[in-house]
């Protein structure tokens, strides 16, 4: 008896076997699946061509004369290619200069705010003194605050300090800024604290700890920063317009107004300077696109 139930446990069963309806059922749902996955494709792809029409409409309309730029309907294929406006707006206009005084600016600006706000942020996130919270809270509470609200004491300062018509009183002006201490102060909270207790103990100083560990392991915020200040900078028009009145100090961005005359305006040409002004911004996004992605994930992971 006992070897009989041996048997009659030892015995393996058989693996279940799907019944024809479930199989039928899965090779039904497989090309809903697919003709799902298809649909948000085409949808996705008709988002992304209504996002860069308008910068398909510039770059079309680079390549035009003035008066079919504006034709209705619009011409998205021109009668006559004007290959020739690319040439034709760097003699027109010191187009080189104000490329060059837009990178300045945007370079200069862009290394003060990651340096002032990576160190400003360390501050906030990894030291301890009395109402440290209340004053970020305080500091990120002006983002709130409209420029035009603080414009008009702005240029009076820079004017008393005779800072007007020169590219110090921008830099001044945008150095500092509390989006980059909050960028930077919420990727230094996922960094444990006990790294920076380890050093202290092993008596290294703060600004040790801040430039040769934090730093160091805050690349893709420090590349997101980065990445946005210059953007910022760079298609900055208020501010050039107000404080730089020279033309040899002009901004790409300032610079584009040489085309708008008394009564009619080159929109040929604004299209094709406007054009050369995205490349810069096209590069540098391609170039850290990868970093600027993991940084602003990282920084939303601890508040």
């Amino acid at each position: 008896m006992s070897t009989a139930m041996l048997r009659k446990d030892s015995t393996i069963s058989p693996p279940p076997t799907s019944s024809p309806a479930s199989v039928g059922h899965r090779r039904k749902k497989r090309p809903l699946a697919v003709a799902g996955h298809i649909a948000l494709y085409l949808s996705l792809i008709g988002v992304a061509l209504l996002i860069l029409l308008p910068f398909i409409w510039m770059l079309v309309s680079s390549v035009k004369e003035d008066r079919d730029v504006f034709t209705v309907p619009i011409e998205w294929i021109p009668r006559e290619f004007h290959w020739d406006n690319f040439s034709r707006i760097w003699t027109d206009i010191p187009l080189a200069a104000y490329l060059g005084n837009s990178l300045f600016l945007s370079v200069v600006i862009t290394f003060l705010q990651v340096i002032t706000g990576s160190f400003a942020a360390y501050g906030f996130a990894k030291m301890r003194f009395p109402g440290r919270d209340l004053l970020f809270a305080g500091y990120i509470a002006t983002i709130a605050v409209p420029w035009q609200a603080y414009m008009i004491p702005q240029y009076i300062m820079m004017q008393k300090m005779e800072l007007v018509n020169t590219h110090l009183s921008l830099i001044l002006l945008q150095a500092f800024g509390p989006f980059g201490v909050f960028l930077m102060r919420q990727f230094y909270l996922t960094i444990p604290d006990e790294i920076s207790e380890a050093a202290r103990m092993d008596g290294l100083s703060e600004y040790g700890i801040w430039a040769r560990i934090i730093l160091p392991l805050s690349k893709p915020a420090l590349a997101s920063l980065a990445l946005l200040t210059f953007v910022n900078t760079w298609n900055d028009y208020m501010g050039p317009f107000i404080y730089l009145t020279d033309n040899s100090l002009w901004t790409v961005q300032l610079g584009l107004r040489s085309f708008i005359g008394q009564y009619d305006a080159q929109y040929a040409m604004i299209m094709t300077g406007s054009v050369l002004s995205v490349l810069p911004i096209l590069v540098v996004f391609l170039f850290g696109q990868r970093y600027f992605v993991r940084g602003i994930a990282a920084t939303g992971v601890k508040g």
